[in-house]
């Protein structure tokens, strides 16, 4: 995207010359120039003094920031400092936040907001075929599949710059969907896979049956190019589709002729997305569609393969490079001595200060007020974002320390002690990478307002006040991402050969890139998987259930997700006139049946109640979803708050909260206890 001129501020439009979009922007692509100029910007930093945030200098703010951190850390030990990041800073904001977390905070807890969403596929992708990038080849090759499997996406309202390829690979070829709801895309779908929520691993156990049972596999890949079948063959021949049928909810002929779709096709797919990977199983639910993938050989394949699509505008490169405690810098692993050597020479400190591993976002969140005292919060907003909302709120509204760098006063931000106004992403250049692995310039397009800092400048002040007198040679983005380069250098994910000056000169490049003369890897798995003996590992998974069961008390599945017109929490998007004009409250979605069992009629109010709390909204009564099972969005704040209701255990492998599958009951109710949140 570009970014225009036009009287009193900017407009955004779609780059034709850029491959990947071709001038095609969303809606909040096109909305997003409204926020460089608003009205509600922060400007100036603040600081709670005498129960009030007041404006106040830099060098104040920053000074009782620093003080909190420090001041706690000796008082309760280091480890009682936590730093959240997210999913939506540059590379170099990312790389620094981790830095900044192991040697400025000196603690072992922090992470970031991708453990809400990416972690369950990452793990997955890790523990299977050695490496986690969304897409291991292009997306162009979405368009020319002749078999696309997408479970649990709905990427024409959520992701609309890909649409142009999902709408080829529809005229050309045949799509299968899985989704608990009839969505835009699974109502042009050639066959759609409607499936209870949390069943993802019993239907692609049930997918893997019909594939072995017919002799669809593909035997000579399995015995060439992977471990371990055996032990998933032996419980995917245990899920008849019959069996399947009667859990998920998909017919067993369905289920077969996806099975066969899939086997017949030459150029073969399969994506996941949050609806199969949000729950506390997540991790098992990918890695048994990868497992599917890897029965039918499509790892490694030219035009096939397995992929998840992600969520966050630098969703790839979020998680790539440390700003969680149990990953360094280019998908290093803190349990890999090498990885630490290499990371802990670049800093020029002992490995023993980059190898501690500590609690995952969730955690850190319950243990705040105990365990925890201060909070780092670097561009996310977690009281609406998070599970057990309810239950941080309370925690926030008590914590010693809260810092916080944003634009906006976002619902997360009022609980704060300090707040640090940052550059928005048109004011500064910096790099992201894309879920195909390709790494972008965003170069700097509108001139920043006198007050705010970038967050790059933001850590390295906030560094040099914690004892560490140069966190980084320059808070320049260049700068940073010269060391990012050499910090993983070797590295799974190795930006080595990335320069900014390639990037300018408009060089497509997908990492790994280990060398400046090196052209990039569009395509992963062609010869081997990054694993121990280079084969990829089927790995066996539990034919399970997911979240919290159904019950008497509570007999319904919530499931919760987004719509086309805002972003996660919402903290830009409902300060955009025409997206918050648009979709200006989150609705429930239930089957007629479900509404007239309950009396609740379409655009009347029905209360949602889980074992953590309830939630009034609006109600949208529709077919295309099926009777167990209801559906709302998340991006609201204040009583409309739908992860007030998320709890349950977390995915053992990914600290995935249950988000998909939450167990409640519902009534009529008269109104709402009070108006949208904006």
């Amino acid at each position: 995207m570009t970014l225009e001129r036009k009287p009193g501020g900017y407009a955004c439009v779609g780059d034709p010359s850029f491959d990947v979009n071709a001038g095609e922007l969303c809606m909040k692509g096109f909305a997003a120039a409204e926020l460089l100029t608003h009205p509600e910007r922060l400007l100036q930093p603040l600081v709670r003094r005498n129960g009030a945030l007041t404006e106040t200098t830099w060098g104040d703010a920053l000074d009782v920031a620093a003080e909190g951190f420090r001041a706690i850390g000796e008082a309760r030990g280091r480890d009682a400092v936590a730093s959240f990041g997210s999913g939506s800073l540059t590379n170099e904001k990312v790389y620094l936040l981790g830095k900044f977390a192991r040697l400025a905070l000196d603690t072992a807890n922090f992470d970031y907001n991708g453990r809400f969403c990416m972690s369950s596929a990452a793990a997955a992708a890790n523990r299977s075929l050695g490496i986690d990038r969304g897409l291991p080849f292009p997306l162009a090759w979405i368009g020319e599949a002749d078999v696309l499997l997408l479970a649990g996406g709905n990427p024409l309202d959520t992701m609309p710059p890909l649409a142009r390829y999902l709408t080829k690979q529809r005229e050309r070829g045949r799509t299968i969907i899985v989704d608990p709801r009839r969505t835009s895309h699974a109502a042009t779908a050639t066959l759609h896979l409607q499936t209870a929520p949390g069943t993802d691993a019993i239907l692609a156990h049930a997918l893997l049956h019909v594939l072995i049972a017919e002799h669809l596999i593909d035997e000579r890949y399995i015995a060439e190019r992977t471990s371990g079948f055996d032990n998933v063959r032996r419980d995917a021949e245990r899920e008849f589709p019959e069996r399947a049928e009667r859990r998920t909810g998909v017919a067993a002929g369905d289920i077969r002729a996806a099975a066969r779709m899939l086997a017949a096709a030459e150029r073969a797919l399969i994506l996941t997305a949050r609806g199969v990977e949000q729950h506390s199983n997540g991790t098992d639910c990918a890695t048994a569609y990868i497992n599917l993938a890897l029965a039918l050989g499509l790892p490694g394949r030219d035009g096939s393969g397995y992929g998840t699509l992600t969520g966050q505008g630098n969703g790839q490169g979020g998680r790539e490079h440390g700003q969680k405690s149990d990953q360094l810098p280019g998908y290093g692993s803190v349990s890999d001595p090498a990885d630490a050597a290499r990371v802990a020479r670049v800093w020029e400190v002992e490995p023993d200060r980059v190898t501690r591993r500590g609690m995952s976002a969730a955690e850190i969140f319950d243990a705040l007020g105990s365990r925890i005292g201060a909070l780092f919060i670097m561009g996310s907003n977690p009281v609406i974002t998070a599970p057990r909302t309810a239950a941080l709120r309370e925690k926030l509204a008590r914590i010693e320390h809260l810092v916080v760098c944003d634009f906006f006063l976002s619902e997360t931000a009022a609980y704060a002690t300090v707040v640090l106004p940052s550059l928005q992403w048109a004011e500064e250049s910096g790099t992201i990478t894309n879920l195909e692995g390709r790494v972008l310039l965003r170069t700097a397009a509108a001139a920043a307002p006198e007050g705010p800092r970038s967050d790059l400048e933001i850590l390295q002040e906030l560094a040099r006040r914690l004892g560490v007198s140069k966190l980084v040679q320059s808070p320049d983005p260049e700068t940073v991402f010269d060391e990012l380069r050499r910090a993983t250098a070797g590295s799974r994910a190795d930006y080595s050969g990335i320069s900014y000056e390639r990037l300018r000169a408009g060089e497509a490049l997908y990492w790994p890139v280990p060398e400046l003369g090196h052209p990039g890897t569009p395509v992963l798995f062609g010869k081997n998987f990054p694993t121990a003996d280079g084969r990829a590992r089927f790995v066996a998974v539990a034919s399970r259930l997911d979240g919290e069961h159904a019950d008497a008390a509570y007999p319904w599945t919530l499931t919760t997700g987004r719509v086309r017109e805002h972003y996660l929490s919402g903290t830009q998007t409902r300060r955009t006139a025409r997206l918050a004009a648009a979709v200006s409250e989150p609705v429930a979605d239930l089957h007629p049946a479900l509404a007239a069992r309950f009396g609740i009629v379409d655009g009347g109010y029905m209360c949602i109640r889980s074992r953590r709390g309830s939630v009034t909204l609006r109600a949208r009564v529709t077919d295309t979803i099926s009777m167990e099972t209801i559906f709302t969005a998340f991006h609201w704040g204040g009583s409309l708050t739908v992860n007030d209701l998320i709890g349950g255990r977390l995915d053992p492998h990914s600290k995935m909260p249950p988000f998909k599958a939450c167990a409640v009951r519902i009534e009529a109710a008269a109104a709402r206890r009070d108006a949208p949140s904006t």
